[in-house]
Order: structure tokens, then C-alpha cells, then sequence
């Protein structure tokens, strides 16, 4: 199975214990700016070693800069990456679009990743990120085998599949919880994994789990992974112990090298390193349901045998060592020289002194192999020696010694010679000035129950509907509003006849607008005539990925809802812009169903509605061990869309009027269509929330 082995390295030791037992790749934090902030991660000189270690020793390092980038941040970031560049660092992950869009036009010879942080599960976004330059794309956890090989067999790029370790219940890049609870972003390698908490569906928290998510292991799908044409196998754990990473990574390894599935002592001892309550693989096979849920009992014990046996191990880093050969030539008259060559193509040749003739005893070449055999701790291993030398010569052990040294020194030089790459200018951003001086209110409604003609006669500038809501009328409203598609945020590719039949439907009723709250969303809606407008879950958060998207075709974008009011002010608006003013803000969106989990529904994986059971409809909620509601959406492909406990409301408070916004978003979610009306008419007069409400991130701030 020719497939790279990609492990975490959350400190120098995980990083020894990856390499020494077999990983072809790691992944490593450095500087600010990565998805795992509370990992040991590396210093400065700490991270130039690995370099060094890693590529001595044959094994890519890949740099993670996968977190969202305010503007003053951009600059930090971008030097972080100059500066991996110039020391040879093999790729860089991504996540947000302006960081993105920099390294692309100021390092154009780095290899990028795209983070699975960029929530891509469908071909159309994996192809869009290859045509932008990107080398791999890490696809969502969420997808099975089918969506894998379609995506394999579609895009140029290579594809990255989580193979084994923690699943977050939300989308990645598409969780707010840790965010808007406790201020503690995910999305800013900040999480404090809320999901691990107890929660009851239309019921008290007790002891129920029902965001919890066993650990995925695919150790027995990677016979399928490679025939479909997966490149890589990313290994999850950078918070977790080296002596982990070190035992996960052997048994893959090993696996990959002999091209089997794992043996029950191996699946034991996967399931000893960590687990919660077992492992689940249903995501592969396109399953969902209450069986992939579990738990880590509290004061669970790491297994002491096994971990010290792991830690002796790769603890005398011998494990992993490079096979090398060497040709020695020592002759009258002439400095001795030595050359080494290892299996990657490599050959260097040193010299030495030149040797003296022998008083006593003369040099033999079976002195010289014996003394150049001798590699012990530096990372190499002598599989053949040939000496040549003339009789009746002499030369000190401590002189063969140092040319072997010089040779093996000389050998990693070559092999951790850092590539060529141009190091381009930033580029200014044009000098185009969307600012507007009162944002105009657009709506977002979740139904069309929630439209009235007392909500449209109050003037919105556009009113959004979900797709297959929309696809569903028989006729609009007439009047000056523009009536805009909202795609839904998680699909797949088998999906999208179907979403393109919806939307000549919503064209046909005179739907001019859609809004992309995926990049993936892109090849579907370019050529169809609409207006493209950016919507949240782009995680618009500096000027640069508003400059992205202009590139993109995109008329307007919606900012993260992480960002202060003084960061949006302050946004080059070099795009018309929009922010979300008022609603329940989302916090997830869950391929499992909370409903059907819980309590049973009847609707099917595609949304239709089956016979027997309950519905599963608007009306459920999640309760947290405070007591808070979070209300439970049904999302297109029934899937789940949590939302906040408490509305968003800054009607009175007139800063959102100044921060060069052209538009103003009022979100109605489990609002009836009187409320939306009532709500509409508050923000226009400017009065206080009726109720408990929350003023979001925008005076706060993430960390």
C-alpha cells in the first residue's frame, strides 16, 4: 500500500516517537497561529531540529497555519510561513482564505494544504481548491467511501483521509459552540470541547452523551483507501501522549507495509492507547446513529506496559535509521576519501589525510570496513562497505573515524538541503472602497411559513430562503425585494442534481440571488446567472479573504460572527459586506441526526419522509447541565443545525450602523412569522430585546 503515513507531533518527543516507529509524514504547530494552541508545539529552535531530524531520516514535515487571521495577525503569519519556507518545511495547511490567497502569491513554490478546517467533502470544493494552487486537500471526517472515491477520482489533487483518533461532532471549521459559550474559539485552535459534555434532547442533561463521538478507526479500510486512490492516512492526536502517537503509528505503519489488516492483538492494543468506549468506522460505511456515541470514563488509566514499552523503544531512536553505503579508497601519495550513498540518490565524497607508510603493522581494508561500519547514533546504518587499500600503508583510527563522520555529515547536509523557492513581494490590496454608510437589512428565514406581507411591506433589501423551501413554492411575493437561495451548507456530490433541478425551480419563480456558504459551492452556481453572495460559513474574517472571494465572483460576504466590532469597522471593505445583526447564532451542524438519535423521527438519509415513527421538525431542543435550550434545526440531508440558547439582538445599539457594512442581517430561526415582523420592526425603530438575549462576540472578542 503505497500510501504516506501522516502522525501528529504536538511536542519534540511525539515527533521522535512518530518518526521512530514508521510515520512517512508529521504534522507540527508552530508560532501562534495552529488549530491545536494547546499543544506543547515547538520553539524556534526546536522546530528548525525537526527539519533536520525529519528529512535526515526521510520523513516530510508539514507546518499547520490552519486557524482563523485577523488583519493585524495576517503579517505574523505570513513571516511565520516565510520563514518554514526558507527552512525547508515540505507543506503548509490552510484554513483561512486571505492567508491562503498571501502564501499563494508571495510563496508560490510552497506546497499548501487545504485544512480539513475548510470543510470540504464534495468534489466540486476539493477540484476548486486544486485549481487555486493547493497540492492536498484534507477532506471532512464525515465522509464514506463513496464520497471518498468520487472525490479521489475527480480531483487532481491529492487527497488526505482521517484514518484513526478523536471525531468532532461538528463539521470542521463549521463549530461556534466553544466559541459562544465560553469564548474559546475552535476555529482559533481554542476549543474547549464542549461536545464532551452531558446534554438531553427535550430532556435534562443527566448522564447522557449525545454529542460525544467514539474515536473513528479505519485500520481495516485501507486496502480500500489505496485502491480508490487516497494518498494519504492522517493520524489524529496531536494533544494526546508521545507514547500514543508512538504506538498508533507502528501498528499503521505496519500495516501499510505489509499490506494486511490489523491483527485482534493489534486491534487490542489501538483500543488500549485511547478510545471512548470502543471505536466506530460509520462514517466510512454512510452510517449514522446512536451507536457511534461514547464515552472516556472519568480517571481512565493510560496502560502502563504498553506505554513503557513504547517509550524504551523509540527512546533509543535507533528504530528508524537510514541505510547507507560506503566506498573508501586510501592510497600512496594521495588523501584518503570516502563516499557515501544512501538509497534516495544521494552521494557525497570526503577526503582525508593522506597516509603515512606503516612502521609496524599495516592498515588492511577489513580495518577500515570494521571501523566505517560503526554508525551507531547518528541516524544511519551501513549496509555495505568496500575498501580499497595499498599495502604497507597507515592511517589512524581516530582519521578513519573522522571521515566517516565528515561523510555522514556531509550525507545529511544533501539530504536536508532546502529547495529552491521564490520568495515574492505582498501585494497591495486594490484600491476599491465598498463601504456603505447605513447597512441595508436583509432576511434569512428558516421556512416560508415565516413570510408575511407584513414582513416584506417593512422593506427588506433581500429576503433568503432555503433552497428546497423556495423549490417548493408555487409563486413570490411581488414587490422590490430580492429573493435570494440559501444552498445548504453540507451536501454531497450525489446530491447536486437534484440542488441544480431546485434551483432552475427558484429561477423559475424569480429567485435572483444565492448565497455560497461553501467553497464547494462554487461549481454549482457559477454559470447559472446568479448573484453570488458570501454567507458564514466562508469564516470571512480579514480583508484578504474579502479580496479572495471578490476574485471569486462573489458580490457581497457575510464576516464571521467571531470578529469585534472594532475588526469589522476596521476591514478593508474592498467587497460590499454584511454581518449578522440578529438570530440564533449556529453552533453546529451535525451529520448525525440529535433528533432520530434521541427520540426517533421519520425522515430518511435524503430528507423524505418516512411512514412509521415521530417528526422529526422544528420544536426540539438541547439542553446543556444549566439548564439552557439550544434549539435543534432539521438541515437538508437530515442532518442537525444547533443553535444558540439565546438571540443575538443589537437593535438599540447603534454600532453596527457605523462599521461600513452595506448590509445587516436579521437570522430568523424558530421565530413565527408574527415575531419576524415584530423583530424587523424593533431594529428599524431601535428598540431594547424583549427578552434575554446575548450581544454575541462583537463587544467580547474570542481568544
Amino acid at each position: 500500500m503505497n500510501m504516506e503515513l501522516l502522525s501528529p507531533a504536538g511536542s519534540p518527543e511525539a515527533l521522535r516517537a512518530a518518526v521512530q516507529n514508521g510515520a512517512g509524514a508529521v504534522y507540527l504547530g508552530w508560532g501562534d497561529f495552529n488549530a491545536r494552541r494547546s499543544a506543547k508545539n515547538f520553539s524556534d529552535e526546536e522546530f528548525a531540529d525537526a527539519l533536520t531530524y525529519c528529512h535526515q531520516r526521510g520523513v516530510r514535515v508539514f507546518l499547520t497555519l490552519n486557524t482563523l487571521l485577523t488583519d493585524r495577525e495576517l503579517p505574523r503569519a505570513l513571516e511565520t510561513a516565510r520563514t518554514a519556507c526558507r527552512l525547508g518545511v515540505d507543506a503548509i495547511l490552510v484554513q483561512d482564505w486571505g492567508l491562503f490567497d498571501l502564501l499563494r502569491k508571495t510563496l508560490p513554490d510552497q506546497p499548501l494544504h487545504a485544512s480539513t478546517q475548510m470543510s470540504l467533502f464534495t468534489s466540486g470544493g476539493a477540484n476548486e481548491m486544486a485549481a487555486d494552487g493547493c497540492e492536498r486537500v484534507v477532506i471532512a471526517r464525515e465522509c464514506s467511501a463513496e464520497d471518498t472515491k468520487v472525490i479521489c477520482e475527480s480531483c487532481p489533487a491529492e487527497v488526505e483521509v482521517f484514518v484513526h483518533g478523536a471525531l468532532c461532532m461538528c463539521y470542521s471549521g463549521q463549530c461556534a459552540m466553544s466559541t459562544l459559550i465560553g469564548g474559546r474559539s475552535g476555529n482559533r485552535g481554542r476549543c474547549a470541547q464542549p461536545c464532551r459534555l452531558p446534554y438531553g434532547v427535550d430532556g435534562a442533561a443527566g448522564k447522557q452523551y449525545p454529542l460525544s463521538l467514539k474515536d473513528s478507526c479505519l485500520a481495516c479500510q485501507l486496502g480500500d483507501m489505496a485502491e480508490m486512490g487516497v494518498s494519504c492516512l492522517k493520524l489524529e492526536g496531536r494533544m494526546k501522549r508521545p507514547e500514543y502517537v508512538a504506538v498508533i503509528t507502528r501498528v499503521y505503519a505496519r500495516l501499510l507495509e505489509e499490506g494486511r489488516r490489523p491483527t485482534a492483538a493489534e486491534e487490542a492494543e489501538l483500543a488500549q492507547a485511547f478510545s471512548r468506549s470502543g471505536f466506530t468506522d460509520w462514517y466510512w460505511q454512510g452510517r449514522h446513529g446512536a451507536g457511534m456515541f461514547g464515552t472516556r470514563p472519568e480517571g481512565a488509566q493510560d496502560p502502563k506496559d504498553l506505554f513503557d514499552t513504547a517509550r524504551a523503544a523509540y527512546e533509543k531512536d535507533d528504530l528508524r535509521t537510514v541505510p547507507v553505503t560506503f566506498a573508501c579508497g586510501i592510497a600512496a601519495g594521495a588523501p584518503c576519501a570516502l563516499t557515501a550513498s544512501d538509497e534516495d540518490g544521494h552521494t557525497v565524497t570526503v577526503n582525508g589525510p593522506v597516509p603515512e607508510a606503516a612502521r609496524n603493522r599495516s592498515l588492511t581494508a577489513s580495518d577500515v570496513e570494521e571501523r566505517l561500519k560503526k554508525t551507531g547514533g547518528t541516524g544511519y546504518r551501513c549496509e555495505a562497505v568496500a575498501a580499497e587499500v595499498e599495502e604497507g600503508l597507515s592511517l589512524p583510527a581516530s582519521a578513519v573515524n573522522a571521515l566517516r563522520r565528515d561523510a555522514l555529515a556531509a550525507l545529511t547536509a544533501a539530504r536536508t538541503a532546502v529547495p529552491d523557492r521564490q520568495e515574492l513581494p505582498e501585494p497591495e490590496l486594490p484600491d476599491i472602497d465598498c463601504r456603505g454608510e447605513s447597512p441595508a437589512y436583509t432576511l434569512s428565514l428558516s421556512a416560508a411559513s415565516q413570510l408575511s406581507e407584513a414582513l416584506l411591506d417593512l422593506g427588506p433589501a433581500r429576503v433568503c430562503l432555503p433552497l428546497e423551501e423556495l423549490a417548493a413554492m408555487t409563486a413570490l411575493p411581488k414587490g422590490d425585494t430580492e429573493w435570494c437561495a440559501v444552498l445548504p451548507r453540507v451536501w454531497r456530490d450525489r446530491d447536486e442534481a437534484r440542488l441544480l433541478q431546485m434551483l432552475d425551480r427558484a429561477k423559475a419563480l424569480g429567485v435572483t440571488g444565492v448565497l455560497i456558504g461553501n467553497i464547494g459551492h462554487l461549481p454549482l452556481v457559477r454559470d447559472t446567472g446568479l448573484n453570488l453572495y458570501g454567507d458564514y460559513g466562508l469564516n470571512v474574517f480579514n480583508s484578504r479573504s474579502l479580496e479572495y472571494l471578490r476574485g471569486k465572483g462573489l458580490s457581497s460576504a457575510c464576516v464571521s460572527f467571531e470578529l469585534r466590532f472594532a475588526q469589522i469597522r476596521d476591514l478593508r471593505k474592498v467587497l460590499p459586506t454584511e454581518a449578522i445583526v440578529y438570530g440564533r447564532l449556529p453552533l453546529m451542524i451535525t451529520e448525525n441526526c440529535l433528533v432520530q438519535n434521541s427520540l426517533g423521527c421519520r425522515r430518511d438519509r435524503d430528507g423524505a419522509v418516512v411512514p412509521d415513527g415521530g417528526p422529526c421538525r422544528q420544536g426540539h431542543v438541547l439542553r446543556d447541565r444549566t439548564g439552557a435550550a439550544f434549539p435543534l434545526l432539521p438541515a437538508y440531508g437530515h442532518r442537525t443545525e444547533v443553535q444558540n440558547s439565546r438571540v443575538l439582538w443589537l437593535a438599540d445599539r447603534p454600532d453596527h450602523q457605523r462599521l461600513g457594512l452595506r448590509f445587516a442581517r436579521l437570522r430568523f430561526t424558530t421565530e413565527t412569522a408574527e415575531e419576524c415582523v415584530r423583530v424587523f420592526r424593533g431594529y428599524l425603530k431601535g428598540e431594547k430585546a424583549p427578552g434575554e438575549f446575548t450581544r454575541g462576540l462583537y463587544e467580547r472578542g474570542v481568544e
